[in-house]
């Protein structure tokens, strides 16, 4: 399905990141350069075959929010802004930062909507304003956590490696520009950067657990045995592992699953903020809040890519059940993992991602989370930043335009 959007100029990256390209996967004996990847032969459209929407109207409207949210009033809808003549930054309206997050996933957007121009000035920002540069960190992005908490957040990073290895693999499969070179050298960070500093009283360690293969909350140690769901998004290692030939993400993939399924409540399917690697929950840390949401994203493309196990699909229904008794689009911002509700107020993220979760479901009222998700405003306003990113993510999974390429 052609998309009615224009394709922009394009502009280079930047150097790899802090690692010489031709030294990559060293420590692992791992590849110098990504093998193709190989998506499903289809992909499912749920605002087609669920809702009854047509190709028009579909990509109507994700060229509609692509061009509100990136190019429209930089007051009240814009996310996206335009730094120098060759950088561009996502920002946190509310809070008034940036975050790798943001800028990792909005990348993915611009990938799997062509637009090159914006990919290239998003990764040139986050070179230049977000990597370390020097000392234990170093190829690392700095970040913004827990609304105002300095971090070096592996979302964001997974978001950069994914989104790295999409555009070598569309644009640039014969490796003119960096893409591959600089989604290598990051993978090894996340796997190796603990060795590479020397062990376990560096400071800075890997993102990923060597034993059980879970992402760390953050690469420190004061964060090494716990994790959040959100964090663990199996689709994406199971690419990573295709293009590299790499064992360890198809233990990570592995992993991430089980332990999504380990940490979900059994009444509700609602997953904890944070969680020991033993999947219990963290002391305080135990409810299910607005990062939780991208979780129900992990499981989406998980289903959409034809990679999701059963178990995914009953907790995709499990989850969905319980929204259907709070009430579609009635739903709270915060809960208790039984159910309680803490915060009451209505977040529309929510609803985007309960309604991308339906493309995992069997429930016989999914089509109405897809509706919910095609009658949404986009978001504008302070809020716009984490529900504009979340509704543009949920239109690419629900219109099968988040494709493996």
């Amino acid at each position: 399905m052609g998309l009615l959007i224009a394709l922009g100029g394009c502009t280079s990256t930047l150097d790899s990141l802090g690692t010489d390209p031709e030294a990559v996967g060293t420590i692992d004996g791992g590849p110098s350069t990504l093998t193709p990847l190989v998506g499903p032969a289809s992909y499912g459209n749920a605002f087609r075959d669920l809702a009854g929407k047509s190709d028009a109207d579909i990509s109507a409207k994700l060229a509609a929010a692509f061009a509100q949210l990136f190019h429209g009033d930089p007051s009240t809808q814009a996310i996206y802004v335009q730094v120098g003549t060759d950088q561009a930054k996502i920002t946190d309206v509310l809070h008034g930062d940036v975050r790798s997050e943001g800028i990792g996933t909005c990348m993915i957007v611009a990938v799997e909507l062509d637009k090159r121009d914006e990919f290239d000035r998003l990764w040139a920002y986050a070179k230049a304003s977000l990597e370390q540069t020097s000392g234990p960190g170093q190829g690392y992005f700095n970040s913004v956590c827990d609304d105002t908490t300095p971090c070096l957040d592996p979302y964001g990073m997974e978001q950069f490696v994914t989104a790295l290895i999409f555009a070598h693999d569309r644009w640039d499969p014969s490796g003119a520009t960096s893409y591959a070179s600089e989604a290598l050298a990051l993978l090894d960070l996340l796997q190796n950067k603990q060795q590479e500093n020397g062990g376990a009283s560096s400071s800075i360690i890997s993102v990923f657990d060597p034993t059980t293969a879970l992402v760390r909350e953050q690469p420190t140690p004061a964060n090494a045995g716990y994790t959040r769901s959100a964090l663990e998004i199996p689709p994406f290692y199971e690419l990573w592992a295709e293009a590299t030939g790499n064992a360890f993400w198809t233990s990570a993939a592995a992993a991430a699953r089980a332990h999504l399924a380990a940490t979900a409540n059994a009444s509700t399917g609602l997953w904890p903020m944070r969680s020991y690697f033993d999947g219990s929950p963290v002391p305080n840390f135990d409810t299910f809040l607005p990062q939780g949401y991208r979780t129900e994203l992990n499981l989406a493309l998980d289903a959409l890519w034809g990679k999701a196990p059963s178990t995914e699909g009953m907790e995709a229904d499990r989850v969905l059940g319980f929204f259907t008794i709070q009430g579609i689009n009635s739903t709270g911002k915060t809960y208790e993992l039984d159910g309680t509700v803490v915060d009451a107020t209505h977040e529309f993220g929510l609803t985007a991602t309960n309604g991308a979760l339906a493309v995992a479901s069997s429930r016989t009222n999914r089509a109405d989370f897809v509706n919910s998700v095609w009658n949404m405003a986009i978001p504008s306003g302070d809020p716009r930043y984490y529900d504009g990113i979340l509704y543009l993510v949920s239109l690419l999974v629900l219109s099968g335009q988040y494709r493996v390429y």
